[in-house]
């Protein structure tokens, strides 16, 4: 499973810096608005010591850490629906990604122009939101149009879609997210952007991010994270990435041995045939068992052949459901 996040926030709150820290790219970061028109992609390696350590253990040619796409689009301004600023065509760069990144300036500097005037998070943040439930209502309304032609018909799939749709439109009507029609199989394959998790990045000083913004996320089931991106944090890139694997539910599980040591990730809750299935798609469908130990166990026994003689190595079935930090050995046929 690959892990993409796309960036949006207003212009120059810190998006395109968070993206430079991130990847360590060189991009263009300028102090204007809409410097950003074309998507700036990249990808980031999962911190993981875990990673680190087995692959000494295995003697490893080489480590290959599961990543992170991250695709940093131009900033939205109030009216983007109606063609403001760049307008908001550029939302569809972030329309395949699994949550989205959303950057709040909470700090104060004259000297960086903000958009609306003068920093206000709880502002941009309905702002920027507003803008996302426009996109996707957009979007569902054209799907309505197509769904009531097809539900006359007695196509009885597309009259439940049309109920979920004609109730997806009155809640986005009413300011409300999709986030709770996520799992809904029509909203999936529209992949709507505020049916996405969302990880709200406040850029500043903790002092400067108050109790309401904070409340405010929590009432959107968002979740947070502070950090002034002028003087970042040594972790904070690692703080942020385990912070999108813990909205999204995802975990880590390894192989390993001479040629190479990897990390794969797969959603909490996946049985070994789905972990299986994400090293190759065959090996799901030909699953026969899996070899499991928990990587602190594999370290203290000093290596696989150690740890298979203490007992440590468990034979599991189609039924074992993936811990994080597994390390597995695929059987199959």
């Amino acid at each position: 499973m690959k892990l993409s996040l796309g960036i949006v926030g207003l212009p120059n709150v810190g998006k395109s810096t968070l993206f430079k820290i991130l990847t360590a790219q060189d991009i263009h970061i300028a102090n204007y608005p809409f410097a950003t028109i074309d998507p700036n992609v990249g990808v980031v390696e999962v911190p993981d010591e875990r990673l680190q350590k087995m692959a000494v253990l295995s003697k490893s040619k080489k480590i290959v850490p599961a990543v992170v796409e991250f695709y940093d689009i131009a900033g939205l301004v109030k009216g983007a629906s109606e063609g403001q600023g760049l307008g908001n065509q550029f939302l569809s760069h972030i329309r395949e990604t699994q949550a989205i990144v959303l950057v709040l300036r909470v700090f104060e500097d004259p000297n960086v122009i903000h958009v609306e005037g003068a920093p206000d998070a709880l502002r941009d943040l309905e702002i920027i939101n507003t803008e996302l439930m426009l996109k996707d209502l957009d979007i569902v309304e054209k799907r309505l149009k197509k769904l009531e032609a097809e539900s006359r018909t007695g196509d009885k799939a597309a009259q439940k879609d049309l109920e979920t749709m004609r109730s997806l439109s009155a809640d986005l009507k009413a300011g409300k997210l999709a986030l709770s029609y996520r799992n809904e199989p029509i909203v999936k394959d529209l992949q709507l952007l505020t049916a996405k998790k969302q990880l709200y990045l406040l850029n500043g000083p903790e002092e400067a991010v108050s109790n309401e913004l904070k409340k405010r996320i929590a009432e959107l089931g968002g979740d947070h994270l502070s950090t002034d991106l002028s003087m970042p944090e040594a972790d904070a890139i690692e703080k942020l990435v385990r912070k999108a694997y813990a909205i999204l539910d995802l975990i880590s599980f390894f192989t390993t041995g001479e040629d190479e040591t990897r990390a794969w990730t797969v959603q909490n809750g996946d049985k070994a045939p789905q972990a299986a299935g994400t090293i190759h798609t065959d090996f799901e469908k030909s699953f026969i068992r899996a070899e499991v130990v928990g990587t602190d166990k594999l370290l203290e026994a000093g290596g696989w052949t150690a740890a298979k003689q203490k007992g440590w190595i468990r034979l599991e079935g189609k039924e074992y459901v993936v811990k994080d930090g597994d390390v597995m050995v695929i059987r199959h046929g």
